[in-house]
């Protein structure tokens, strides 16, 4: 019997159990239908969205903490979009705007950004400050998987 997977749906935000196995078979959400993974980081725009993302899933969720002024946050999106469309599902990528949610920034000591981080069960795993080019950032993540 294979492991089962809990899947927090990045539209409606309920959870999903599904098979491992299946994650490569783009699975859509059991209640509003729309794709549970959609190749690109979701922009969250509540702590209640981000806690939810975070806490409900199975798998590690990578976290860029960003604000539209930053030089170096708009060199990293380009390179954060890119990985997310080659890394899910195999990890969740969520993109944080500090200015709005300040709390976020807060709650997980951003002193710097962009800000990357790995999450899993709420667990933070690992922080990397500053940008990265995509060899870097997918060689930095493949050591949480």
């Amino acid at each position: 019997m294979s492991d089962s997977l809990n899947i927090c749906c990045p539209h409606c935000f309920v959870t999903n159990r599904l098979p491992e196995q299946r994650l490569a078979e783009k699975p859509r959400c059991g209640r509003c239908k729309v794709a549970l993974f959609a190749g690109a980081p979701v922009d969250i725009d509540s702590v209640a969205s981000f806690d939810k993302l975070v806490g409900q899933s199975d798998i590690p969720v990578v976290v860029d903490f960003w604000a539209s002024w930053c030089g170096p946050c708009k060199m990293m999106a380009p390179v954060f979009a890119a990985t997310a469309s080659r890394l899910e599902p195999q990890y969740r990528f969520i993109k944080v705007d500090t200015e709005k949610l300040q709390a976020l920034g807060q709650r997980y000591a951003v002193r710097s950004i962009p800000t990357l981080l790995v999450l899993k069960g709420g667990r933070e795993l690992g922080r990397q400050a500053g940008a990265m080019d995509a060899t870097g950032f997918e060689r930095w993540l493949r050591r949480f998987s």
